[in-house]
């Protein structure tokens, strides 16, 4: 009876095996069998263009195209990066025809952002820019409107958004009532400069433009909070927007604020976003109050934690190990197009969001301008 039991259990271990190894088979036959995306590049001129040109090889992008008017700059590149010179182009449209990409990523300023989406929707290429969206909320519109004429993705990448502890602390306070209904929620970012950092003078020459950026340290970082806070909000409307912005360096920054403390208004909470190029080291940090506690994101991975249940606070490591996150949002943009996951309407890299994160910005810079709060309309 033993030997027939023993044998009896080998059958459904050799059968659970099979099964295993035919479905992982199938699944790797799955994932290999899809084409990478053609993706192409417009502009360089944005720091952050190191996150595609520096990312290790995989199998979700090809890199078939690289807009850029500045050659030499574009060559320069090449060198730092390793990639061939014949990828280059100087004009967009040319580039769009010539290597017919199914994705674009912008790195130029973030008022070239509209010129880009005017190029890629009409063709039915899917586009994700650099944070903010736009520099204003006409562009932000526009962008919106060609997006859903054409059926195109349109993203908008915030570092935050790969942070484990930024999943954390939403499921937290939506999915486990953790600290109850938010109340406050206070966001620090920025660093202690785009100077002192030593950013390009690429980068440099459009960040500080009033124009080409749409402001200094109210729009590079006060974007960040606002684009939590929507998230967080689940997309509600802000009631108000009351913002104070400075100018501590002007000699650095003659043309845009480095300092700016922008509160955000809600029918039963506020944000207060402290965007700076003053602050003595980077920082990207959030901190949510309920009505029963809080939850403290102090970076990626570190946050502090109370509630009304806990004597004291407690501390902890989150990795996305903890919490599922993409930690590359260029993975996220590839699963995005091929239908892996579906984006609501407040999802942090949303069309929807972002386009509330304008609306925000662009009253935050009307109210320091006039020194009055102003009322978002209904």
């Amino acid at each position: 009876m033993n030997t027939l039991n023993r044998m009896r259990n080998s059958i459904v271990r050799i059968i659970f095996l099979s099964f295993l190894l035919v479905t992982t088979l199938n699944v790797f036959a799955l994932e290999t069998s899809q084409k990478p995306i053609r993706l192409a590049i417009a502009g360089l001129t944005h720091g952050h263009s190191a996150f595609i040109l520096g990312r290790k090889a995989k199998n979700d992008f090809v890199i078939v195209g690289i807009y850029e008017p500045n050659r030499e700059m574009a060559l320069r590149y090449a060198k730092t990066y390793n990639f061939d010179p014949k990828l280059i182009h100087e004009n967009l449209n040319n580039m769009l025809d010539s290597v017919r990409p199914e994705a674009v990523v912008a790195f130029g300023s973030i008022y070239e952002h509209m010129s880009v989406v005017e190029a890629c929707a009409p063709r039915g290429i899917h586009v994700m820019v650099e944070k903010p969206l736009a520099t204003n909320v006409e562009h932000a519109m526009k962008m919106e409107k060609l997006a859903e004429k054409f059926h195109i993705y349109l993203l908008t990448d915030y570092e935050t958004s790969w942070y484990p502890t930024t999943a954390k602390a939403f499921q937290l306070v939506n999915d486990s009532n953790y600290i109850g209904n938010i109340t406050k929620v206070v966001i620090h970012d920025g660093h202690q400069g785009p100077k002192e950092i030593g950013v390009n003078k690429e980068f440099f020459e459009w960040l500080t433009d009033p124009v080409q950026n749409g402001g200094g340290a109210l729009i590079d970082f006060g974007c960040y909070g606002a684009n939590l806070m929507t998230y967080l909000k689940k997309g509600k409307k802000p009631v108000s927007v009351t913002a104070v912005t400075r100018q501590f360096k002007p000699d650095i920054y003659p043309k845009v604020d480095d300092e700016a403390t922008i509160i955000v208004s809600y029918p039963d909470a506020q944000c207060i976003i402290q965007a700076s190029w003053n602050w003595p080291f980077g920082r990207k940090d959030m901190e949510i109050y309920g009505v029963s506690g809080y939850i403290i994101a102090a970076n990626r991975n570190t946050m502090h934690l109370r509630n009304g249940k806990m004597e004291f606070e407690q501390t902890r490591q989150i990795t996305s190990y903890d919490i599922s996150v993409y930690e590359d949002p260029f993975s996220y943009f590839a699963d995005v197009i091929n239908g892996k996951i579906k984006m609501t309407d407040s999802d942090l890299y949303s069309l929807e969001n972002n386009v509330m994160v304008v609306r925000i910005l662009d009253a935050a810079r009307e109210s320091a301008k006039t020194g009055k709060t102003v009322f978002l309309d209904k």
